[in-house]
């Protein structure tokens, strides 16, 4: 049906089809909505397809491209570097068929916000004249590393440490990003990594999910480099952070199926701050031994655990650890995160580290045990631990390169229940404070989103 309302710009947004890549981009569509612009939310068909997704209002509608893999997904492609190619190709044509289509209407496309991921779009976006701008859904930090890395000016393989880069802290090498240290490990990855920079120069803005407060001197020293840097995050629900949009309780497209009353039924019988919440994301894959690590240093710590385990990873449970741990934990294959961070049950969130599960948890004053595994992971841990001072990362045994059970033990008591804990559940509230405060209206977040929509008024 035609949209005969007329909105003070319209704007289309690329994410990367990933889960962790699309909740950030989306909750900042609905914040573009809420100051009167249109969007037009881009996923692929695959994910279109496979998945109920719902239409989400009138000013934020969902439109389809082509990664290629229409069928199967990523799942679908021989390769990472197969699917990227093929997204690059598919994408970029399908891209354009959108812009175009919209071009005769009363609100013609006029700025395309796109994860660098996906680094093509800005090109697309350039031959019909749009604004451009990237979304980077991890830190300023860990973006910051790798565009030194793509300009040569942080050159690998690092020969001495510690690293001293101008607005970050002196990092040592498992301090670093892991594509920075484990390169040849994960090629494609690394590739598209750098190549979030490629044509970076003819981008009009640079939008970063993070709050000014939380990395000012790095926000500071790549602005120095790169376009226009503006902080727009928290990106999460209204409802756990200032409540101006209503109703906006979850991020609104899932793609895994969820039932919420089994978690929080659960937890509402739980005492306050007496759960370990337990999650590694989407991605994480966990070696036998670790898993079973995980689960006896769970239990040895003798307090409730929920605990988001996926089914491709249940299988490296110890044997009849469930009928072992009884009421004392319950195990799901997803969780509705937020919900489950807001709940007064909880004590503390045992996670990788991914940025999405940090800032979320930030923003809802949940301490962390933080283990990273890879990509910005091992950043975002030394910034928890030793920056924001929020959670404790735990230590790897040296020999077998595996948190023993004993480390995750002491670590979840410490937080829990020590005297750090303290310090860091009164951290936590000073960064949810600080976050609360950069949404508000006035704070640094709504005068840069403001700003953004300015611009393209212009």
């Amino acid at each position: 049906m035609q949209d005969n309302k007329v909105y003070r710009a319209h704007v289309l947004v690329l994410p990367y089809p990933g889960q962790g890549h699309i909740n950030p981009m989306l909750q900042f569509s609905k914040r573009l909505a809420s100051k009167g612009l249109k969007v037009t939310f881009a996923i692929t068909l695959f994910i279109s397809k496979s998945f109920n997704v719902p239409q989400l209002s009138e000013s934020v509608q969902i439109e389809t491209i082509s990664d290629g893999c229409d069928e199967g997904g990523f799942a679908e492609a021989e390769s990472v570097h197969a699917y990227l190619k093929n997204m690059e190709a598919s994408g970029s044509k399908t891209l354009a068929e959108i812009i175009t289509k919209h071009r005769s209407s009363s609100n013609p496309i006029g700025c395309i916000v796109y994860d660098p991921f996906l680094y093509w779009a800005l090109d697309v976006g350039k031959k019909f004249g749009l604004v451009g701008a990237p979304f980077f859904t991890q830190p300023c930090a860990v973006n910051y590393v790798y565009y030194l890395v793509h300009r040569g000016l942080l050159k690998l393989p690092l020969m001495e440490t510690p690293v001293s880069i101008p607005g970050l802290p002196l990092l040592e090498l498992q301090d670093m990003p892991s594509f920075i240290y484990v390169q040849e490990q994960y090629p494609a990855y690394f590739e598209m990594l750098l190549n979030q920079f490629s044509n970076s120069d003819k981008a009009d803005f640079a939008l970063v999910n993070t709050f000014y407060n939380l990395e000012p001197e790095v926000v500071d020293s790549m602005s120095k480099f790169f376009p226009l840097i503006l902080t727009i995050g928290p990106t999460i629900p209204s409802f756990y952070l200032d409540n101006r949009e209503e109703n906006d309780k979850d991020y609104g497209l899932n793609l895994y199926k969820l039932d919420t009353s089994i978690c929080t039924n659960w937890l509402n019988t739980k005492p306050e701050r007496s759960v370990v919440y337990v999650s590694f994301g989407s991605l994480t894959c966990l070696s036998n031994e670790q898993m079973k690590e995980i689960a006896w240093g769970l239990k040895q710590s003798n307090f409730y655990f929920l605990w988001a385990i996926r089914a491709s990873e249940e299988s490296k449970l110890p044997e009849q650890f469930v009928e072992e741990i009884g009421d004392e934990g319950l195990l799901v294959k997803w969780s509705p995160q937020l919900e489950v961070l807001s709940n007064k049950a909880l004590g503390c969130f045992f996670s990788h580290g991914g940025w999405n599960s940090t800032i979320e948890a930030m923003s809802l004053e949940v301490p962390m045990v933080v283990m990273p595994k890879w990509t910005d992971q091992p950043m975002n841990a030394k910034f928890v631990e030793d920056i924001w001072k929020v959670g404790i990362r735990v230590r790897v045994d040296e020999e077998d390169g595996v948190v023993k059970r004993e480390e995750i033990e002491n670590c979840i008591r410490e937080v829990m229940e020590g005297e750090r804990g303290r310090e860091i559940r009164n951290n936590s509230k000073k960064w949810r404070d600080l976050a609360i405060e950069s949404v508000n209206e006035g704070g640094t977040t709504d005068k840069n989103i403001d700003e953004f929509v300015s611009e393209l008024m212009n």
